[in-house]
């Protein structure tokens, strides 16, 4: 039986690791040998079996593509491949924070403008309001 995504099991998302080695390098179209020494470089970090086996999720894939085109398209070295996964590992985490922290504010605000409400609400109403005026008042010293 399948769930959301095609070709997983039921409960499996794009980060469950389902795939061996070997349907990995099919589905990203690279070697086996490609995939290892990308997880010896830490470009990719599959999952593991009790045995030691590695398990690729779909998510994992995709990244294999993206290490495959950065090295082979920009010409980009495993390390510098490394430096930019790391960087928009960065970036994404920062994004996810600043969202948290837009929550966390907008619930700030909405809780000041409650107890700011409930202020108002609890003025007395047998209060005549002062009407307030200006007035202009010119101070002039006596002569002697």
């Amino acid at each position: 039986m399948f769930g959301g995504t095609p070709g997983l099991p039921h409960g499996a998302d794009e980060d469950t690791p389902v795939f061996v080695i070997s349907v990995a390098a099919q589905l990203s179209g690279l070697h086996a040998q490609t995939l290892r020494s990308y997880d010896r470089h830490g470009l990719v970090s599959p999952g593991r079996t009790a045995g030691g086996g590695r398990r690729y999720s779909l998510r994992d894939i995709a990244l294999l593509r993206e290490v495959q085109r950065l090295s082979q398209e920009d010409g980009v070295n495993l390390s510098g491949i490394k430096r930019i996964i790391e960087l928009e590992n960065q970036v994404d985490a920062l994004r996810s924070r600043v969202h948290e922290l837009t929550e966390e504010l907008a619930a700030a605000y909405a809780a000041a403008e409650q107890a700011a409400a409930a202020v108002h609400a609890s003025y007395r109403k047998d209060l005549v309001p002062l009407r307030q005026q200006t007035s202009l008042v010119v101070w002039r010293p006596k002569r002697r």
